[in-house]
C-alpha cells in the first residue's frame, strides 16, 4: 500500500463514522436503535440484509476453499443461502416483521417469553449472545488477517482498528446507521469487485482466457460442484442450516424484516437479498477460483491467495478500494451482530437480572442499548485475538463448524415457533431440543471425533446438532403437546394481518411474565 491507497482506506472510515453521526438524529428511541422504527424501505432493508449475511471470511476462508477446490465454494454457500432466503421469504420474513407491527416487540426474541416461558427465552438468548461473541471475533481475525497481508501491522492491532470504527458508528446511529453505511458500502464493493473481476479476466489472457483457463492442469477438478468435504450431504445440511440462520436464526437478519413498515415489504427485501445472493458472490468468486494460476499461497489452507493476487494485480488507488471492500463487509456484519445482540440483552437479559431495568424510560434504555454494543464489540474482539489458538483453531473452522453447528438447536424453537404447524411444541420441546441439540454438538466435535478414525466427517459436525434438535422439538410436541390459548394466541397474531392494536391486546401474558421481563411499548408505524 502506498500512500494514495492509505488515503482510500482512511476516507472510507470517516466517512462510515459521518455516516453514524448523521444517523444519530434519527434515534429517538430503544424502537429506533434496534428496528429503525419500522420505516426502513424494502429495498434498504434488503440491501442490508445481504450486506450484513457475510464478511471478510469471503476472503479469507472461502477463498482458501475456492483456491483449493474450485466452484464448490458457490454452490455449497451462496447458493444455498440464496434459495434458503427465497424459502424464507415467504415462510419467514412476514412472520418476523409482526413480531414488531402487531406484538410490538424491538427483539427478535422477545416474544419467546409468551410464544414458551421465561426459561426458554433466556436460554435462547444467553446462548445465542456466547454464540454470536465467538462469531463476530471470527470476522474481526479475518478481516485482521487481510490487513497484515497489506499493510504489515500485527493481528491485534488491525482487530483494535476495525473495532473502533465500527464502534462509533453503530453505536451512535443504531440500525440506521448499520443499514446506510451498508448502502454505501454496498456500492463500494460493487466497484471493487468488478474491479477485481476485470483484472483477473484481462491476466487470463495467457491461459486460455475467460472460458479456457478451465483447461489449464492448475485448476483440475476446480470445475466439479461437490468435492473433497463439500459433498451432496453438506450440502443438504448447510442449506437446511442456512434456511434458519438467514432469516432470522442469527437475530440480525431478522432486524431487517422487522424493520419495514409492513410484512408484504419484508417479503420484498428478502427477495431481493436472494437474489443478491445468487447473482454477486459468481463475481467474487470468480477470481477465486482462478487464483491458482496467478499466485502461489502462502498459507496451507489458501486464504491468503486473494490478498496475494489483489496486491500482484491491481494499481494503486483500486488496491485501496478493493481494501476498503473487505472491510465494508466484515463491517457490516459485525455492526449488525453488535446492534442485534444489544437488543437481546437490553430487552430480553437486562430486564430478568436487574429490576431497574424494568423501569427504563426511552433514555434510560436508549442509553444502555449503546452501552451494551460497546460491550459485546469489546468482548467479541477480545475472542478475535483467540481465533488462531488450539481451542479455536482457524477461521473458516470457528464459522463452519463452530457457528453453523450451534446456530441450529437456538433456531429451531425461535423459528419453527412461530409457525401453524408447531403449534403443540411447547417450552418442553424447545428446552429439550435446545440442550439435546448443544449436547449432540460436543459428542459429535470432541468424544466421538476423536474417538473415530479419521474423525466424524464435517459434513456430520454441523448436521447432527440441527437434526436432534428438529427431531426433538417435533416429536416431544406431539407427545406433550403445550398449545395453550394464550400460545395460540401468539401464533395466531403473527400468522394474520390486521388491526394491530387489537391484535395485541387480545394477547394474555403467560402469568408472572410481566412482572419479570419489561415490554415497554415500541413505536408502531
Amino acid at each position: 500500500m502506498n500512500s494514495l491507497d492509505w488515503a482510500v482506506l482512511i476516507g472510507y472510515f470517516a466517512v462510515m463514522v459521518i455516516i453514524g453521526v448523521w444517523s444519530h438524529k434519527r434515534v429517538d428511541n430503544v424502537s429506533d436503535f434496534f428496528t429503525a422504527g419500522g420505516r426502513m424501505p424494502w429495498w434498504l432493508s434488503g440491501i442490508s440484509h445481504h450486506m450484513s449475511g457475510y464478511s471478510a471470511v469471503m476472503f479469507t476462508g472461502y477463498a482458501g476453499i475456492a483456491y483449493t477446490y474450485g466452484v464448490t465454494s458457490f454452490v455449497t454457500w451462496s447458493f444455498p443461502i440464496a434459495l434458503g432466503i427465497a424459502i424464507g421469504s415467504k415462510l419467514f420474513a412476514p412472520r418476523i416483521n409482526r413480531l414488531r407491527s402487531r406484538l410490538h416487540v424491538a427483539s427478535p426474541l422477545e416474544y419467546l417469553k409468551n410464544r414458551y416461558d421465561l426459561k426458554t427465552q433466556q436460554a435462547l438468548a444467553w446462548s445465542g449472545m456466547l454464540l454470536k461473541i465467538v462469531d463476530v471475533g471470527a470476522k474481526w481475525a479475518a478481516i485482521a488477517t487481510l490487513l497484515s497481508v497489506f499493510t504489515g501491522v500485527s493481528l491485534n492491532q488491525g482487530i483494535l482498528i476495525t473495532g473502533v470504527v465500527t464502534g462509533i458508528y453503530c453505536t451512535i446511529g443504531g440500525l440506521w446507521a448499520d443499514a446506510l453505511t451498508e448502502l454505501g458500502q454496498f456500492v463500494i464493493q460493487l466497484l471493487a469487485g468488478i474491479a477485481m473481476f476485470i483484472a483477473v479476466v484481462v491476466e487470463l489472457g495467457d491461459h486460455g482466457g475467460f472460458l479456457g483457463a478451465w483447461d489449464e492442469p492448475e485448476l483440475q477438478g476446480h470445475g466439479e460442484p461437490l468435492v473433497g468435504p463439500y459433498g451432496t450431504v453438506f450440502l443438504l445440511a448447510f442449506l437446511f442450516i442456512k434456511l434458519f440462520e438467514y432469516n432470522g436464526g442469527m437475530l440480525n437478519q431478522a432486524q431487517r424484516y422487522m424493520a419495514t413498515p409492513t410484512p408484504k415489504e419484508a417479503e420484498r427485501s428478502a427477495r431481493l437479498s436472494a437474489v443478491l445472493w445468487l447473482v454477486w458472490p459468481l463475481v467474487l468468486f470468480y477470481p477465486m477460483w482462478m487464483s491458482p494460476l496467478l499466485v502461489e499461497s502462502q498459507k496451507g489452507d489458501g486464504s491468503d491467495s486473494y490478498a496475494l493476487m489483489t496486491e500482484q494485480l491491481l494499481p494503486h488507488g483500486l488496491l485501496g478500494l478493493v481494501i476498503v471492500g473487505f472491510f465494508s463487509h466484515t463491517m457490516a456484519m459485525c455492526s449488525s451482530d453488535a446492534n442485534a445482540i444489544a437488543a437481546v440483552f437490553t430487552r430480553d437479559v437486562a430486564p430478568v437480572l436487574s429490576a431497574k431495568a424494568r423501569m427504563w424510560g426511552e433514555r434510560s434504555g436508549l442509553i444502555a442499548a449503546r452501552v451494551t454494543t460497546v460491550v459485546f464489540l469489546g468482548l467479541s474482539m477480545a475472542v478475535a485475538t483467540q481465533v488462531n489458538s488450539p481451542t479455536f483453531k482457524d477461521i473458516i473452522t470457528v464459522v463452519i463448524k463452530w457457528v453453523a453447528g450451534l446456530m441450529g438447536p437456538i433456531a429451531i424453537p425461535m423459528m419453527l415457533g412461530l409457525l401453524r404447524p408447531f403449534r403443540r411444541s411447547g417450552p418442553t420441546a424447545a428446552l429439550t431440543s435446545w440442550a439435546a441439540g448443544l449436547l449432540a454438538f460436543w459428542l459429535v466435535n470432541y468424544p466421538i471425533h476423536w474417538a473415530v478414525d479419521g474423525g466424524v466427517p464435517l459434513e456430520y459436525q454441523v448436521s447432527i446438532p440441527l437434526a436432534v434438535s428438529l427431531l426433538l422439538y417435533v416429536l416431544i410436541g406431539y407427545a406433550k403437546p403445550e398449545d395453550t390459548p394464550e400460545r395460540l394466541a401468539i401464533i395466531e397474531t403473527v400468522n394474520t394481518d390486521g388491526d394491530s392494536g387489537s391484535a395485541a391486546a387480545a394477547i394474555p401474558a403467560q402469568p408472572g411474565a410481566e412482572d419479570v421481563v419489561g415490554t415497554a411499548p415500541v413505536k408502531d408505524q
